[in-house]
C-alpha cells in the first residue's frame, strides 16, 4: 500500500516537472511580436511641394519612413499587405499601402521613402496647426502576418497598430528620437481602421 502510494506521488512529480518542461519550451519558441515604427515623418508647411488639385483645393505632402524589425532569431515574419492611415483630428490625412513582404530572421527593413499627396480638405486646418506648432498627427497601421519557426508557419493573425506624432512649425516631429513607435491600437481605432481597410 505504502509502495503503491510513493508510485503515484513519483508519478505525479514526473508529470508535473514535464509540464513545467513543456511551458518554458513553448515560452521559448513562441515569437515576438515585430516593432514598427515610423522613423521619418515631415508634413512640409509650404514649400514648391504643394500642389493645387483640379477641384482648387491645395495639397500638401507627407513623407514618412517606415520601418519594420523582427527581434526572434528562429523565425521568420510573413506580412501581408501593410495599410497606413494617417488621421488629423478625425480626418483622413492619407492614406498608403505597402506591398507584402517577408522579414528575415532578426532582420530590420525599412521600406522606401514615400511620399503622399494630403487631403486638400484637411490641409488647410494641418497646414495651420503646423504654423502654429500645434498639429499632432496619428498613424495607424493595418495588417496581417504569420511566422515561419522550424518550417512550420503559424495561424494567420490580425495587427492594428497606432501612434502620434507632434510638429513644430517646420513641419517636422518633435522630440528627441523623431519616430513614432506604433502600439496596439484601442478598440474604438480598429472599428474605424477596419472600415476604411475593408
Amino acid at each position: 500500500m505504502c509502495e503503491a502510494k510513493n508510485f503515484y506521488i513519483w508519478l505525479l512529480q514526473v508529470l508535473g516537472l514535464l509540464g513545467l518542461l513543456a511551458l518554458c519550451l513553448w515560452l521559448s519558441l513562441r515569437p515576438r511580436n515585430p516593432t514598427i515604427t515610423v522613423v521619418e515623418l515631415s508634413l512640409p508647411p509650404g514649400d514648391n511641394r504643394t500642389s493645387v488639385t483640379d477641384d482648387g483645393n491645395n495639397n500638401g505632402t507627407l513623407y514618412y519612413i517606415l520601418e519594420t524589425e523582427n527581434q526572434n532569431k528562429d523565425s521568420n515574419i510573413y506580412f501581408d499587405d501593410i495599410l497606413l492611415t494617417f488621421y488629423y483630428g478625425q480626418d483622413r490625412a492619407a492614406v498608403d499601402r505597402i506591398s507584402a513582404f517577408t522579414l528575415g530572421k532578426g532582420k530590420t527593413q525599412r521600406m522606401a521613402a514615400r511620399d503622399l499627396s494630403v487631403d486638400g480638405r484637411v490641409w488647410k486646418a494641418l497646414r495651420n496647426a503646423i504654423l502654429n506648432a500645434t498639429a499632432e498627427v496619428k498613424v495607424g497601421v493595418v495588417t496581417g502576418l504569420r511566422y515561419k519557426t522550424w518550417g512550420i508557419k503559424s495561424k494567420h493573425q490580425g495587427v492594428h497598430l497606432q501612434g502620434t506624432g507632434k510638429f513644430g512649425k517646420d513641419g517636422k516631429l518633435l522630440g528627441k528620437k523623431k519616430k513614432i513607435k506604433l502600439k496596439h491600437a484601442s478598440k474604438k481605432w480598429r472599428v474605424k481602421a477596419s472600415h476604411i481597410h475593408n
